[in-house]
């Protein structure tokens, strides 16, 4: 199946639930509305065999607005494909739902997105720190972030 023909039976299947798409590279990107995420990715897991959630991960575009990109890497292993998932983010307060109600694995991917670049996930079973001390002051990961580091302090 071309590009074209999968991102016709998404519209197909929630007209305007694909804001861009790009075929770049030998892989597909489809750019969706934050709101669309869940179901979607139910969608696809179903309906399309996208089983497996290989990572979830994000990009700070600062200054830019949005700020942020959340991207779900996904694989259909029979037939073998590999998709790209991407939803935008506003710098403020960026929030999304959380896919794991569809793959259990999005947790702890979640969470590194969470402690690293400080997007929150609505309806995570456990959204806290997965790489840095509970005390650490921000998300090393922004672009804002000081070159030097902060200093942390526990939590006790």
């Amino acid at each position: 199946m071309n590009p074209e023909q999968f991102v016709e039976i998404l519209n197909d299947w929630n007209a305007g639930a694909v804001l861009a798409w790009k075929f770049d590279r030998g892989e597909l990107t489809v750019e969706v509305a934050p709101e669309q995420i869940v179901p979607l990715c139910r969608f696809l897991k179903s309906e399309q065999g996208f089983i497996r959630l290989s990572a979830v991960t994000a990009v700070d575009r600062y200054p830019m607005e949005p700020r942020f990109e959340v991207l779900y890497l996904l694989h259909s292993i029979e037939p073998s494909r590999r998709l790209r998932v991407k939803c935008r983010l506003g710098g403020e307060q960026p929030e999304i739902d959380s896919v794991t109600c569809v793959w259990r694995s999005a947790n702890w991917y979640e969470r590194e997105v969470f402690d690293l670049f400080g997007v929150r996930f609505r309806n995570h079973p456990d959204l806290r720190r997965i790489l840095l001390p509970e005390g650490w002051k921000g998300h090393p990961l922004r672009k804002d972030y000081p070159v030097t580091g902060e200093k942390y302090t526990y939590s006790e």
